[in-house]
């Protein structure tokens, strides 16, 4: 029998509810007192009642200085609590948060700025130099509010003398509570752009109530309630952090905890600092966390759940017993759908499953990608997705029609994500479909080869592409591209991979790199090293090491 995800339920019963300010103002009323957000780094809290009152003046400040509903205000900050109270004033203004990568300068930045028609931004001081270097095409920006992170005198001196109007960051602080438009659970609450790997980042136009359902998917999965407390430690401006951290906390009442950034080393430190009981994991933290020395008191902490995007599951069981971990939980969605796939609390998952379809909120199917049909329970075919009740995923790309059209095509949003279901209903990731591989007539996942990769203890970083065979047309070789820490044996390596992974998907060839190529949010650039192909400095286990083993400079360590 083919299951399902149930169980779900929603926090706010009604619809209309599903917008931030809704939410914050109703623990606001209810809880008061109750603490919201923790910064440890700046030793200090906020409580429901504080947290309003901060984004009541900051949404006054923003219209006071001419923003309207539906505005865009970039954010482009690492994590603070400056950053959280922005996006909260931004909300309870009805203005469109817009977060920008903190790593983008240049094109890409100005192709965001643009792009959204952004008239404000709230930005770290050692922003605006990059603003500057794309002044001509920034013009829309009217006022920028600078946090001080060392150097905001000089900031704001700088964009003044490139005539912008700027101000400190606390003076949105300082702003005067007004009776403002609550924004409807449909209008647009936020952009934000998706790493642009095969072009220019597409704007995700996100509007209220679909923010409200991905925090209330977490929720779900994590059964996160007014005991809890949520720990982040990614950025801000990607969504993990967002509504997929803080925006659940807040939904269920409970405490979210903000860091600058992830440290593997100090990882557990901080969890039982804070008294964290549910956190969060993507890409390769998990494997980061597990490669450090085990410690004689992992698992005395308050942590009950772990959601790990994707979850290793060559090493889940024994970080469960390590860390004392109740569930490992995981889902499966992009910012377009929200996470139609999800894993049930504390039921173990047959190795590699994502989780079950939540029918009751979302059509999902798997298709021939050139035809659209649906393909037989267990073939490999590409995720599309629509939803079953309104406004919980994306309408589209902002100002970009000809790509929404696009992905949006046959009514159903593409992914462009090869998976497989079985016959009981698990859904398996098994790859974007232009990075999948074709080998002596198997079809290999790039991803499940990294994972296992990545289970040796001193690889740090793995990306497997495939390059031509010189054999067969059409077909591939396997290589895994591989950031390892100290010295590293190429052939140790695949030794190591036999056994855990099938012996046709073991790579032909590795190669040695001190770091992989990556676009500005972090996602490696696969294309930049399918163009690279086989360098001299890369291991052929059939014919042994070149002349130049080594690391990709082709020295010896």
């Amino acid at each position: 029998m083919t299951r399902v995800y149930e169980g779900f339920t929603t926090t706010f019963a009604d619809p209309a509810d599903w917008s931030l300010p809704a939410v914050l103002r109703h623990h606001a009323s209810a809880t008061p007192d109750a603490t919201f957000l923790m910064v440890p780094t700046e030793d200090r809290e906020w409580t429901y009642g504080e947290s309003l009152a901060s984004a009541e003046r900051i949404a006054g400040a923003l219209h006071d200085a001419g923003a309207r509903a539906g505005d865009r205000l970039v954010l482009m900050a690492v994590n603070s609590s400056r950053f959280v109270r922005s996006y909260l004033g931004a909300a309870v203004g009805g203005l469109v948060e817009v977060p920008v990568n903190t790593n983008y300068e240049g094109e890409f930045l100005r192709h965001q700025v643009q792009t959204v028609e952004a008239r404000f931004a709230v930005i770290d001081d050692v922003q605006a130099e990059r603003f500057v270097a794309i002044a001509e095409h920034a013009r829309g920006i009217e006022k920028f509010w600078v946090i001080d992170t060392g150097g905001g005198d000089a900031a704001i001196a700088l964009l003044r003398a490139h005539g912008w109007a700027a101000e400190p960051w606390d003076v949105l602080e300082e702003g005067t509570p007004r009776e403002l438009p609550a924004p409807r659970a449909q209008d647009l609450g936020a952009v934000f752009f998706t790493s642009g790997t095969t072009g220019p980042s597409k704007g995700v136009a996100m509007p209220h109530s679909q923010l409200y359902f991905f925090a209330e998917i977490v929720v779900n999965l994590t059964r996160l309630t007014s005991a809890d407390t949520y720990l982040t430690t990614t950025p801000l401006f990607h969504g993990n952090a967002q509504f997929m951290a803080v925006f659940p906390a807040l939904v269920a009442g409970g405490r979210a905890v903000v860091r600058p950034k992830f440290s593997a080393s100090r990882w557990i430190d901080h969890v039982r600092e804070s008294g964290v009981t549910v956190t969060n994991f993507v890409g390769v933290m998990m494997d980061f966390v597990w490669k450090q020395p085990p410690r004689d008191d992992d698992a005395d902490n308050t942590l009950r759940c772990v959601y790990a995007a994707p979850t290793a599951s060559s090493i889940v069981d024994g970080f469960r017993t390590r860390f004392g971990i109740e569930a490992f939980v995981d889902a499966f969605g992009l910012t377009e759908t929200c996470a139609p796939i999800m894993s049930p609390y504390g039921e173990e998952r047959p190795p590699g499953a994502a989780g079950l379809a939540n029918a009751d909120w979302f059509d999902i199917r798997l298709v021939d990608p050139e035809t659209d049909r649906e393909v037989p329970v267990g073939e490999i075919g590409e995720l599309v997705v629509r939803p079953v009740r309104p406004w919980t995923c994306s309408g589209g790309y902002f100002n970009m029609p000809e790509k929404t059209v696009e992905a949006w095509r046959n009514l159903w949003f593409h992914t462009g994500d090869a998976l497989r279901r079985d016959d009981e209903g698990w859904f398996y990731f098994v790859d974007r479909y232009k990075d999948a591989l074709r080998r002596r007539g198997e079809n290999i996942s790039s991803y499940e080869v990294e994972q296992g990769v990545l289970a040796h203890p001193a690889v740090v970083e793995c990306a497997v592409i495939g390059v031509p065979a010189g054999i067969e047309a059409g077909e591939d070789e396997v290589m895994a591209v591989v950031v390892a820490d100290g010295a590293a044996d190429p052939a140790e390596i695949l030794d190591w991979c036999r056994g855990r992974i099938p012996e046709f998907a073991v790579p032909r060839f590795v190669r040695l790199v001190d770091a992989l190529p990556k676009t500005p949010s972090e996602k490696v650039r696969k294309a930049a090293l399918r163009d690279d192909g086989i360098t001299t400095d890369t291991f052929d286990r059939q014919a042994g090491p070149t002349p130049t083993q080594g690391r990709a400079d082709g020295l010896r360590r």
